[in-house]
């Protein structure tokens, strides 16, 4: 899209095919505070930078390691508040060690339901007619 101050401007349309998310949920990351800083022109209709491209990705970084938009969300307070990463970085390690705990739990949890499932076979392997 572009503007007069020649610093890259993107429809919700364009940006939405950037990052690979819905326009719905863009604005409903704008609702809920996630990205803030949209500007709108003359008609209403918003614009976003390459500041918010980043953002956006960050965010789905974020949610791919597993963090709830309620741990985003926190994140986005501390550094709105703070304005450094002397808060943030400390909290994102805490929040990712807890999501690597979980992913352990999760595995150990599905070698356990394999070997169940491998048992099991063998029971029923056990019960068919045997060939001669």
């Amino acid at each position: 899209m572009g503007s007069a101050e020649s610093i890259p401007t993107y429809t919700i349309g364009e940006l939405s095919r950037m990052v690979n998310l819905t326009q719905r949920t863009i604005r409903y990351y704008e609702e809920i505070g996630l990205l803030h800083s949209v500007r709108r022109i003359e008609n209403g209709k918003r614009v976003y930078t390459d500041d918010d491209v980043r953002r956006l990705k960050f965010i789905n970084r974020l949610k791919m390691l597993g963090l709830s938009l309620a741990e985003m969300i926190e994140l986005e307070k501390i550094y709105r508040e703070q304005r450094n990463n002397r808060e943030i970085i400390p909290k994102l390690i805490v929040l990712l060690d807890q999501r690597a705990a979980q992913i352990d739990d999760r595995i150990n949890q599905l070698i356990a339901l394999k070997k169940e499932i491998r048992e099991y076979q063998v029971r029923l392997r056990g019960k068919l007619p045997q060939e001669t």
